[in-house]
């Protein structure tokens, strides 16, 4: 018994007629018949009365048609799923992403795969940078975000854009505009930073602001993600250097202040990671 031979049993259940059914199944009268009484045979069990004139399912035939019917349409189901998985079109992508592009790069990006992929399930992902890079090596996330420049040969990365740093300020701060940033006016401000890794790209480049301020770091706070380091700007705690990105969070009571110092945004993934989904979503930015 095979699943060429349930579909032909059910044609003819529906049917009730051997020409009709021979024609929509696209096979011989007699290719049809052979078929049936092959899988009479082998479940021991008749589907059918016939005689010259009439076709009728017997008992066991309602019995089965019933059934089959059920099992079959489950298989196409599972089928289609399976083909789905095969063209990347349903499954699971994990993304791990920076806090600085929540409302600027990312949904424009899950507005995107969403419309394309209406079926794939998409989990997000804030992490530290370290631990961004140990999770897309180990196949715990399977795309990432990153302000940071790769380092490591197993994964693949290109540039999306770049972006001003700017310095956030409460509102109500002396600081408007770029003209009053300056070496003696830096001074005595408490700063907020990320934390990380000192070798990072980003980090790197923060601190070539702060030398270029010439920036006494005597008294900060660093906290790793830049939502938290909003919120203690709001509440009179320090000012910060954030990509620009962050004042479309829609921070009200945060002035930011581009600076000119640009950061740039990446999108990394494994090298030789067969996972369709994935070829798929690439395509797409």
């Amino acid at each position: 018994m095979d699943l060429q031979q349930l579909k032909y049993f059910l044609a003819l259940a529906k049917e009730l007629h051997f020409w009709n059914t021979s024609a929509k199944m696209n096979i011989t009268q007699s290719a049809l018949s052979r078929n049936i009484q092959s899988l009479e045979s082998e479940l021991g069990v008749q589907l059918f009365y016939r005689d010259k004139r009439n076709v009728k399912l017997t008992p066991a035939g309602k019995f089965l048609q019933e059934k089959w019917s059920e099992e079959l349409s489950q298989m196409e189901s599972f089928h289609q799923l399976a083909r789905q998985i095969h063209l990347g079109e349903y499954g699971t992508i994990r993304i791990a992403h920076p806090d600085s592009i929540s409302s600027s790069v990312l949904p424009d990006f899950i507005k995107k795969v969403s419309a394309a992929f209406p079926t794939l399930h998409l989990e997000l992902f804030q992490l530290t940078n370290e631990i961004q890079e140990d999770y897309l090596k180990n196949y715990k996330i399977d795309l990432a975000f990153s302000r940071d420049i790769n380092t490591y040969s197993g994964i693949n990365e290109k540039k999306l854009y770049q972006e001003n740093l700017s310095l956030a300020v409460p509102e109500n701060h002396h600081f408007k505009t770029l003209s009053d940033i300056s070496e003696e006016t830096l001074k005595d401000q408490k700063f907020l930073l990320t934390t990380g890794d000192d070798g990072s790209s980003y980090n790197v480049l923060v601190k070539e602001v702060l030398d270029f301020y010439n920036i006494n770091l005597d008294s900060y706070i660093r906290c790793e993600f830049g939502s938290t380091i909003i919120s203690l700007i709001k509440n009179g705690l320090g000012i910060s250097i954030l990509p620009h990105s962050y004042h479309l969070h829609q921070n009200t009571g945060i002035r930011f202040i581009p600076l000119p110092f640009v950061t740039d945004l990446y999108i990394q993934w494994r090298k030789d990671d067969p996972n369709p989904i994935l070829k798929n979503i690439l395509e797409l930015v």
